[in-house]
């Protein structure tokens, strides 16, 4: 069902949940996690309101919060890590397209089976926009997940690649950076207290010293560092990672790594701030988004750079006290290889189009619906088809596209074809979650991560 007024949500939340001023109580926790939550989850995605839209979310946050799913930051973890207290597993951090509300389900039954704490999920710059997804409706997709499978504890939601445009910003550069503030305003309003600041797209190599090229990435992540930290809620230390190697670029080196993090630190402390800096460093050893197609639409093999990994990462703890390296573009590596990257002590690995491949490849995914959405792009999205590109190879590249036009029939296939899609990433993350030894994490991460209630002023016209 979906909302189509406040009137409608109003009635449904009789006996199930309680309002007094911005707090929420679950009088009924069985009927809330039952059609109650599936409902506000719909309503907060598709209601033709506005109004019911945003009260819908801020029923899942809220009531999600007085059942102990909290928004939280990853920061205590990763300081614990960079103190080499913690080790030994790679956080997976989760990029979901479409299908959000299932799919995080389907991460969260892995992740209890499998008794793994740090699970991130997060979104992209650019998938906000092509996925039709806000942060707001991100963090309420997850958290209605959470609660519709029983989660209790920290929500790590991150935003992923907060990327400067190199061609924007050469054209101009006050709107632009203006543009990357306006979304880091708008994640933390929505709960993400994880962000990933991309101001590598800036660094300049036709510069003659290493300190030159990455003079802009430094200067510019350190002002946006500051601009995190004075918005971010009290009690809440805002875990935020920084990038040296545009992913699909060259390698990064260890020169790399430290000329930005001496012209990072030495700017975050001009005027005398005493600001806390990044938690992790995003580095480029191969990979790229969503992997190298070839001709026939199969992914080509990777020749990661494990040796570059491991003394980034290294570097990273060592001499400047961060959780270590991020790893991008890893999804669609080899099964076998994953189990390398707790090996050497990699921080956090991003996994997007893996998942995405599942799905539209699944023998469970509707043919004729498929057909559909590729009929679609090669309609809407021919201008971005390559000279050189194979038919196979235009689809892959664009059809992550397909599920923000497609949002509505996607989220409404047929309960079963969901049910089994969902068994089908369940046993994939589950493979996954031992291979990056995030098993049996859950009590380490308990240790560290205390999770913040930030209080959310509730939309007027609930409860009447």
């Amino acid at each position: 069902m979906i909302y189509e007024n406040m009137d409608q949500l109003n009635r449904s939340l009789r006996g199930i949940l309680k309002i007094t001023g911005s707090d929420v109580t679950v009088l009924d926790e069985e009927k809330f996690r039952g059609s109650l939550v599936d409902a506000l989850i719909y309503s907060a995605v598709f209601s033709p309101c506005g109004e019911t839209k945003k009260a819908a979310q801020w029923l899942i946050r809220s009531g999600g919060t007085s059942l102990g799913i909290v928004s939280s930051s990853i920061q205590s973890l990763y300081e614990a890590m960079g103190r080499k207290e913690v080790s030994g597993f790679t956080v997976p951090a989760i990029n979901i397209r479409g299908l959000t509300y299932d799919v995080v389900q389907a991460v969260m039954r892995a992740a209890m089976k499998n008794h793994v704490g740090p699970v991130i999920f997060e979104i992209a710059r650019s998938e906000i926009v092509y996925t039709f997804q806000s942060p707001a409706e991100y963090t309420s997709a997850a958290t209605a997940a959470a609660i519709k499978v029983g989660y209790r504890g920290p929500l790590f939601m991150q935003g992923d690649h907060f990327q400067v445009s190199a061609k924007k910003f050469a054209k101009d550069p006050a709107t632009e950076i203006q543009a990357v503030k306006n979304l880091i305003r708008e994640a933390i309003e929505g709960g993400f207290y994880n962000i990933d600041i991309d101001t590598s797209t800036l660094v300049d190599l036709t510069k003659t010293t290493v300190k030159e090229q990455q003079r802009t990435n430094c200067t510019l992540a350190a002002d946006l560092t500051a601009m995190i930290r004075d918005l971010e809620p009290a009690g809440v230390t805002i875990s935020v990672g920084g990038e040296i190697g545009e992913v699909g670029g060259k390698n990064s080196t260890v020169e790399e790594l430290r000329s930005f993090m001496d012209g990072y630190i030495e700017e975050l402390g001009k005027g005398g701030k005493d600001l806390k800096g990044i938690s992790k460093i995003s580095v480029q050893t191969g990979t790229a988004h969503g992997g190298v197609p070839l001709p026939d639409g199969s992914v080509a093999d990777v020749k990661l750079d494990f040796g570059t990994l491991e003394k980034l990462s290294e570097i990273a703890r060592t001499e400047y006290g961060l959780a270590g390296a991020v790893q991008h573009g890893a999804s669609t590596l080899p099964d076998e290889v994953f189990d390398k990257f707790p090996a050497i002590k990699t921080a956090e690995i991003h996994l997007a189009t893996g998942f995405q491949n599942i799905i539209y490849d699944s023998k469970n995914f509707p043919a004729r619906f498929r057909d559909k959405i590729y009929h679609h792009l090669k309609t809407e999205f021919i201008s971005e088809k390559k000279g050189n590109d194979t038919e196979e190879q235009f689809i892959y590249k664009t059809r992550k596209k397909g599920f923000g036009s497609f949002k509505r029939e996607l989220w409404h296939l047929p309960s079963d074809t969901l049910q089994s899609l969902g068994k089908e990433l369940e046993d994939k993350l589950s493979f996954l979650f031992h291979k990056l030894n995030v098993i049996n994490t859950e009590d380490t991460t308990k240790r560290f991560v205390k999770p913040v209630i930030v209080p959310l002023k509730a939309p007027e016209g609930l409860g009447g």
